[in-house]
């Protein structure tokens, strides 16, 4: 299926430096805001307190934030969660509300654990919070708290970056036993221009990073490198046929023949995340945000940087088609007509 057929190949390639100083461009910006800015990491990382709090009717999310701006609590967020009646409330980790809204409360419910009462400090916060939420509105009602310590969320930073690392190494092991290593450096290098740039414009913005924001970065370099696939096979089947082509005529062709293919994918791919993005509410948001700058970058880095790596790599027909060497009794005329 196709809905473009194109009657000549267009040449990517004789632009492939300025393409390329445009990423390299793209690159060095998203370094420095990350350098600079670093990340906005949320509750999932830094630790903290999440309370998930149910209304007997549809959130007044401008109420609530008012009620909430009114304790003085630092930072926090509150968002849609699972249906219009829930609401879900992340507050980043502190040890000192002297002087906030709820601190008379805090002190109050400390005197009474003091006196014998059972409890805890987060539980003095998680309720102080619910008291001044019941008090705005008496329907509300907690049917969740969960606390994330600084430990955990360090973990998970940890973990994030190993199972980042793990994934560029199985591209590179995969790419290199079905093509040839020029392929698995070019397609890294493209899938981390696409990650970094990602990180950047979260770092730019300061949007929240969170665990699904991680998930939507892990599964861009799946995509990316599924693009950077479909090229290299391309490719490597032009250098069977095209026996007469040069190096930069093959990739164009290669390219060009994958069009129609990658605006159907990434097209449909795209239609279901701009839902995501549009209906899925705050929760997902941010997920996919990072899936739509990745799936544009991937698109962009599959043909616009991993192919004029692979060319001014060096990559030849030879690299490619192992069976086409010349074999004993064989003459060069035999093997290229």
């Amino acid at each position: 299926m196709e809905f473009f057929r194109f009657k000549r190949d267009i040449p990517f390639m004789r632009h492939a430096l300025v393409f390329n100083v445009i990423s390299a461009i793209t690159f060095l910006a998203a370094v420095f805001f990350l350098t600079t800015r670093g990340l906005n990491f949320g509750v999932d990382f830094k630790g903290g307190t999440v309370l998930e709090v149910q209304f007997a009717q549809a959130v007044d999310f401008d109420k609530l934030r008012g009620t909430l701006d009114k304790l003085n609590l630092g930072e926090y967020s509150a968002q849609a969660f699972g249906g219009p009646n829930t609401a879900l409330i992340r507050l980043a980790q502190r040890t000192d509300y002297t002087g906030t809204g709820i601190d008379a409360c805090l002190k109050a419910r400390q005197a009474a654990r003091t006196g014998g009462a059972s409890g805890s400090a987060i539980a003095d916060v998680s309720g102080c919070v619910m008291d001044a939420i019941k008090a705005a509105d008496p329907s509300a009602t907690q049917t969740r708290v969960e606390f994330v310590g600084p430990q955990v969320g360090r973990e998970l930073y940890d973990n994030g970056a190993l199972a980042l690392f793990l994934v560029i190494c199985g591209i590179i092991i995969y790419l290199w036993i079905r093509f040839e290593w020029r392929f698995a450096l070019a397609a890294v290098i493209a899938n981390m221009h696409d990650v970094v740039i990602i990180l950047g414009f979260f770092a730019f913005f300061q949007w929240e990073f969170s665990l699904p924001v991680l998930a939507a970065v892990l599964a861009v370099l799946g995509y990316s490198v599924n693009e950077s696939v479909v090229i290299a096979d391309r490719v490597r089947e032009n250098f069977r046929k095209m026996r007469k082509a040069t190096v930069p005529q093959v990739i164009d062709n290669a390219i060009t023949s994958t069009i129609s293919r990658t605006i159907i994918t990434h097209g449909c791919t795209q239609i279901m995340v701009t839902s995501i993005l549009v209906f899925g509410g705050e929760t997902l948001h941010y997920f996919a945000l990072a899936l739509t700058i990745g799936i544009l970058f991937s698109i962009y880095s599959s043909v616009l940087v991993m192919a004029p790596l692979v060319m001014w790599m060096g990559v030849s027909r030879e690299d490619l088609i192992r069976s086409d060497r010349k074999r004993p009794g064989m003459t060069a005329e035999k093997i290229l007509p």
